[in-house]
């Protein structure tokens, strides 16, 4: 059986060491905030005191982090992954991080012997619970074979997206439609509601036509509900866009949708719903209109 390093218990690496677990598969666990690993450990997984440890000796580490910097520390601070990384280990990259940051990782870990998957995800936690992930890879087609079972037990979906750096970019211009999705859910809604139309006749006819989207579907009734229980927050989706705009910034691609859905994000993070699920974009578009999205404003049959 597989030795498995995971570091990161956030939002989405806690269900997915959790599935790992439940999988048979034998778990060190590290998060920098210790009493997150608590349910892990009361489900079988060992708990270490660092990143280095975490790594130390195990045959797969899988890494779920929030940002570049923090990634840059796991990696590369005083008790980082590489300094534990024994030859022929295999790292899998869940974060969402530059693709730049990807490649110069997986050239440190190949140098030290190792191979380095970066594997984003997409589904957010309920899926991440479910173990219905969808993982968007890049690095060695025989390497991400090697350890697919790991794949199956956390997600649905494997695609193989090419070398590294792929699956960061694929994750990027994914996240990036996703942004702008949320941005014209939360506008056509404030446009039919100001306007008269049921909040919930109007998602309705979204979910029934042309203008029907995963986010509809996953954001709509949340939306009308009131509900802003966190998913995905709106400041990591946030931090999404940003690198989803460097990227196209250096890569000479225009991107106007994804400069103004980052726009309303950002409003929507000075405004203080980072915290919030991605949704929460919506309520700056409710101050604007003077009104609630949804409370009362549903049909009356």
């Amino acid at each position: 059986m597989k030795q498995i390093g995971f570091i990161g218990l956030g939002t989405m690496g806690a269900p997915m060491a959790a599935n790992l677990l439940k999988g048979g598969y034998q778990v060190t666990v590290y998060n920098r905030t210790a009493e997150k690993c608590k349910p892990l450990e009361d489900a079988g997984a060992a708990v270490a005191a660092t990143p280095q440890a975490a790594a130390q000796d195990k045959d797969v580490i899988i890494t779920m982090i929030s940002n570049d910097d923090s990634i840059r520390e796991v990696f590369y601070g005083d008790n980082g992954i590489l300094a534990a990384l024994k030859p022929g280990a295999v790292i899998i990259d869940s974060s969402t991080i530059s693709p730049g940051l990807v490649k110069e990782i997986a050239a440190a870990v190949e140098e030290r012997g190792g191979s380095f998957l970066d594997a984003p995800v997409t589904g957010s936690k309920p899926a991440a619970i479910e173990g219905t992930l969808v993982f968007m890879v890049g690095g060695d087609a025989k390497v991400i074979e090697a350890h697919r079972d790991l794949f199956d037990t956390m997600g649905r979906l494997l695609l193989h997206m090419g070398g590294n750096g792929s699956g960061a970019v694929a994750k990027l211009a994914h996240n990036s439609m996703v942004g702008i999705h949320n941005v014209a859910l939360a506008e056509g809604f404030s446009i039919a509601v100001k306007n008269g139309v049921p909040a919930d006749k109007f998602l309705e006819l979204v979910q029934n036509g042309s203008a029907g989207s995963k986010q509809a579907e996953l954001k709509g009734r949340k939306i009308i509900e009131d509900d802003f229980s966190n998913q995905f927050s709106l400041a990591l989706m946030l931090k999404d866009l940003k690198l989803a705009s460097v990227l196209s910034d250096s890569t000479g691609v225009p991107a106007p949708m994804l400069g103004l859905a980052k726009s309303m994000f950002q409003a929507g993070y000075t405004q203080g719903y980072g915290d919030e699920d991605l949704s929460a974009v919506v309520k700056t578009y409710e101050a604007w209109i003077g009104r609630k999205i949804g409370a009362d404003n549903t049909a009356q049959e």
